[in-house]
């Protein structure tokens, strides 16, 4: 079985950005310009994922589903989700 924790620690580091703003952080910036912006981000990254796909280059598709993970990791924090949040209706769909 794969080991998730990164993704709480991921989670945990972008909640900590937005209670506790750094400046020149990109999580920051992401927050500052608010949530067009941030899904903005989340279709460059979806339409990246895809590319790579097509590309058939695993480590091109792994560096792109990390990208995309993580700006909707961005969005979920934004939006008061939780990767329990998220777990519980992925659990609703088996």
């Amino acid at each position: 079985m794969s080991d998730f924790s990164v993704f709480d620690e991921i989670y945990q580091v972008v909640t900590d950005r937005k209670q506790n703003p750094k400046e020149g952080s990109y999580t920051n910036y992401l927050f500052e310009k608010g949530t067009d912006k941030i899904c903005k981000k989340i279709g460059e990254e979806a339409s990246e994922v895809i590319i790579a796909a097509k590309n058939n280059s695993s480590e091109e598709l792994q560096y792109e589903i990390s990208d995309l993970i993580y700006h909707l990791t961005v969005l979920m924090v934004n939006q008061g989700l939780a990767w329990d949040d998220i777990c519980e209706e992925l659990r609703k769909r088996r």
